[in-house]
């Protein structure tokens, strides 16, 4: 199922998108009065679950089209900050340690974690701010973000699938002189506008544990990363366990699981975005996400 927020009247509300992704069927037409989607993700039973599935293959209740709707992100306004992977991706590691000047790790024995602080997440073709006031060298990651669907501690990765509500695509923007100058990621990921999300959740009975999906980004239709997620260097169920021993994974964080090579930093000369400029980022199996730059 692809869940997702929208307005639609001015009105915010949740759906759950037809296959053929033409309509949304809203939630509230179910009797489902959730009050946002970490509001579903809380208390959304199996029954309930199952409720829209029926309902999804052949609807009998009025549909909304999906053209008539303002998007959202699926999850507006995180609750907490995003939690991401560093050069999840061997590739990816290199390019970064080349653009750096700095030796290439080619063995790392634990992941790299960092937090991407969200005011509010930017929806599919809505503009990411540009922010030339403060920086030269903006660029994008095309990244699998996972939805954790229940408390989660000390989980192992067995088990992890368990936990995980489903999946979208995240753009980590990033300022790339704001990262080398502070010397940590925090506030050159963290800008307002650096989040876009979406266009919605795939619910997990969609896909392979793990999955393995096609990853991809564009700007200007140019084609700039082409991977798999099966190429992570550190899975989903590892972090996911390796997390879950030490904290508390709520119910709705968000786990950005890295980005492969093929970023704007990557290449000689370097490809940063600039005003006017459309980056989409697309998985397989979740679809595209696409924003201007403003």
């Amino acid at each position: 199922m692809k869940l997702l927020t929208y307005k639609y009247d001015g009105k915010e509300a949740l759906g759950v998108l037809t296959a053929d992704e033409q309509a949304i069927l809203p939630l509230e037409r179910l009797g489902f009065s959730f009050l946002s989607m970490n509001d579903l993700i809380d208390r959304i039973t199996d029954a309930q679950m199952a409720q829209i599935r029926r309902e999804l293959r052949a609807p009998s209740l009025p549909t909304v089209p999906y053209t008539e709707v303002e998007k959202c992100a699926p999850i507006p306004v995180p609750r907490q900050d995003i939690i991401c992977l560093g050069i999840n991706y061997a590739d990816h590691a290199e390019e970064s340690a080349r653009y750096k000047k700095e030796t290439f790790e080619r063995n790392r024995e634990y992941a790299v974690y960092f937090s991407k602080r969200v005011n509010e997440a930017v929806a599919d073709g809505a503009p990411i701010p540009s922010h030339t006031d403060l920086l030269e060298r903006l660029d994008y990651e095309a990244e699998l973000a996972v939805v954790i669907g229940r408390d989660a501690e000390r989980v192992s990765a067995k088990e992890a699938f368990d936990y995980v509500f489903g999946y979208t695509i995240l753009n980590d923007v990033s300022a790339r002189e704001i990262q080398t100058r502070h010397k940590q990621w925090y506030f050159g990921k963290s800008l307002e506008g650096f989040c876009p999300m979406g266009p919605w959740i795939v619910t997990r009975d969609e896909f392979d544990n793990p999955p393995q999906l096609g990853i991809r980004s564009y700007v200007n239709g140019e084609l700039r990363q082409n991977s798999t997620t099966g190429l992570l260097i550190f899975s989903i169920a590892h972090v996911i366990e390796e997390l879950s021993h030490g904290m508390k994974l709520k119910a709705g964080t968000i786990l950005s699981m890295g980005t492969p090579a093929g970023v704007g930093m990557g290449f000689d000369p370097p490809k940063f975005l600039k005003p006017g400029d459309v980056v989409s980022c697309e998985i397989e199996g979740i679809g595209r996400l696409t924003n201007p730059i403003r």
